[in-house]
């Protein structure tokens, strides 16, 4: 389909050209790229539009006018022998508008064979091709477990990395392990004064969730004893100096937050190519503050504390060391980048971050522009929404949050209860392992179907169904045609001989599927361009509603017509392709069977 496009703006970039050059204009910077392209409303008046409003300014007159010149020239073009309107469709006109029916049976087959023959390179494509991006997502504390807000920071950083990659470009996932800094000083110092020599083991409690217990008890604490935050703050002062019992009592401790995590992301498959952590490339950020202060580009207060000035820049004043010495998030994020093109020259970074951090990020980028690094101009903050249960927002200092492992757990046993009211098990070979994929689908699909710049609320109920716009419903999607596929393959006798022909996928709801697989493709660069993983999301679920619509309304192995079955299958096969193409992407587990 994406072909045709560009083959018609071509088409019409000729015609456009040929009428501005009777009437003597000038065609300026147009170019085929830059012609607009729609959907009619109707499919019985084609399946691509052109708007003859864009050219109304260039050529002088109406657009209704300017459409019959373009078909009178297309025309032109085809009784010349130079287009052959048999193959590439039909344009017609309507109103201010040049639409084209395209050839239906001539783009079933050229499609079916395209999916056919490059399985699951099919939606590849190079239009980012040489780019180096790195991308960073997660960035999870040593003070807490990873919570819901965490998880809709994976799956964006994870499908738009997927996207990344299957446009083309080099791409290097990284995480920055937030291991030092006055939060995680709270927890240590809960720790020391409540923890009486407890471990995670002690307990039976994971390790990250064990840690995060301190760093709730750290907020109790304080409202009682305003001087706790005196200590926590005594605390980062002796970590930053080197103190040998901080430093090992901090050691400890991001151990076991770390191993913690790190199994939170076994189960939920997230990887990374590197990791960063910020205990490591904070001096760096201080050195580059320090260069900043000798240079004249910040400036230092009475009480020795050092800020940039960004009023100019419509900003505000921000500290970048404390009066103590001590660094900021600000400091250690300006070590990180730099640390991270000297690893790794990219040709863009992009911060899958929330949006509570967006002032954060035009500071960021602007201190980075101001120390003179030039690769600042390619950095990106993805901005996302805030997550929330219908109950309300989150809150980790009260441990008011959904935790992820508990969450998880919830979805995972929904899951069962679903296979259990459907009486599945016995046609399922693992139900716990089937559970986990359906639950990690159904996580991921609900957390990715919603824009990410909007918040959004989270239900689990809802994300386990297997009806409706959910996870799970691609899931049962795909394994119904599974079994489907699997039953023709197991009567092959039956059906022996049948071959498929496009022409006899004529009917409308065949056509509908058809133009959906054969779109795949610019859904995934259009969902890559915009760094949104919903414009996939949202396009698997309307492929798989008007396929069950299509399998309702006809029969596929029931048919006399040995061909008929065969290119019926064959539809099925290919959008099985598609459908498991993108639910890959989106981290979304296939299932043969459900």
């Amino acid at each position: 389909m994406k072909k045709l496009k560009e083959r018609w703006r071509e088409i019409v970039y000729r015609a456009v050209t040929a009428i501005a050059e009777k009437s003597g204009f000038e065609t300026g910077e147009l170019a085929p790229e830059k012609i607009i392209t729609e959907v009619p409303p109707d499919m019985r008046m084609g399946e691509i539009a052109f708007p003859m409003f864009q050219f109304s300014r260039l050529l002088k007159s109406a657009p209704n006018v300017i459409a019959e010149e373009c078909l009178s020239e297309i025309e032109k073009l085809s009784s010349k022998g130079e287009l052959d309107l048999n193959e590439l469709g039909l344009p017609t006109v309507k109103g201010p508008y040049l639409n084209i029916k395209l050839n239906r049976e001539s783009v079933t087959a050229k499609t079916i064979d395209a999916v056919s023959s490059e399985g699951s390179e099919y939606g590849k494509s190079d239009i980012l091709s040489g780019k180096r991006i790195m991308i960073e997502f997660s960035c999870p504390n040593t003070n807490k477990p990873l919570h819901l807000g965490h998880l809709r920071n994976d799956a964006i950083g994870f499908s738009v990395a997927n996207l990344l990659v299957a446009s083309g470009a080099t791409v290097k996932r990284v995480n920055l392990i937030n291991d030092r800094g006055i939060h995680i000083c709270k927890s240590m110092a809960a720790y020391e004064r409540f923890g009486k020599g407890s471990t995670p083991e002690s307990e039976g409690i994971k390790g990250d969730h064990f840690v995060g217990k301190y760093y709730v008890m750290f907020n109790e604490w304080v409202s009682k004893d305003p001087e706790a935050e005196a200590i926590a703050r005594e605390m980062l002062k002796k970590w930053e100096n080197g103190d040998e019992k901080t430093i090992a009592l901090w050691k400890k401790m991001n151990r076991w937050a770390i191993e913690g995590i790190s199994r939170t992301y076994e189960k939920t498959g997230i990887g990374f190519d590197k990791i960063y952590y910020e205990s490591e490339t904070y001096k760096l950020g201080k050195d580059e503050v320090l260069k900043g202060l000798e240079g004249g580009i910040f400036y230092k207060e009475e009480d020795g504390s050092v800020w940039v000035d960004l009023t100019e820049e419509g900003l505000d004043r921000k500290v970048l060391l404390r009066s103590d010495g001590t660094s900021l998030y600000l400091t250690q994020d300006i070590g990180t980048a730099v640390q991270r093109y000297r690893d790794w020259p990219f040709d863009r970074l992009i911060y899958v971050v929330a949006s509570e951090q967006n002032y954060h990020f035009k500071v960021l980028f602007l201190v980075l522009k101001k120390l003179g690094h030039q690769w600042a101009e390619n950095l990106f903050h993805l901005s996302y929404g805030m997550v929330n249960l219908p109950e309300g927002k989150m809150k980790s200092r009260e441990g008011k949050v959904v935790d992820a492992d508990d969450l998880f757990e919830e979805l995972k046993l929904l899951a069962r209860e679903e296979i259990g009211s459907k009486e599945r098990e016995g046609e399922i070979e693992d139900a716990e392992k089937t559970a986990e994929k359906i639950a990690l689908g159904a996580l991921n699909y609900y957390l990715l179907q919603v824009s990410p710049q909007k918040d959004m609320v989270f239900s689990p109920e809802e994300s386990i169904s297997f009806t409706g716009n959910t996870g799970p419903y691609l899931q049962y999607t795909g394994a119904r045609i599974s079994s489907m596929i699997t039953k023709y393959r197991e009567r092959e006798s039956r059906y022996r001989g049948g071959q498929f022909k496009a022409e006899l996928l004529g009917e409308e709801a065949e056509w509908e599927i058809i133009r959906r697989i054969a779109s795949y493709p610019e859904i995934v660069e259009q969902a890559a361009e915009n760094y949104n993983p919903s414009i996939l999301a949202v396009y698997l679920y309307e492929l798989c509603k008007a396929y069950s619509r299509y399998y309702h309304d006809f029969p596929v192995l029931h048919n006399d017509d040995i061909n008929l079955v065969a290119s019926r299958i064959k539809l099925a096969s290919v959008l099985l392709i598609v459908l498991r193409n993108g639910m890959g992407i989106l981290g979304i587990p296939f299932l043969e069977k459900m």
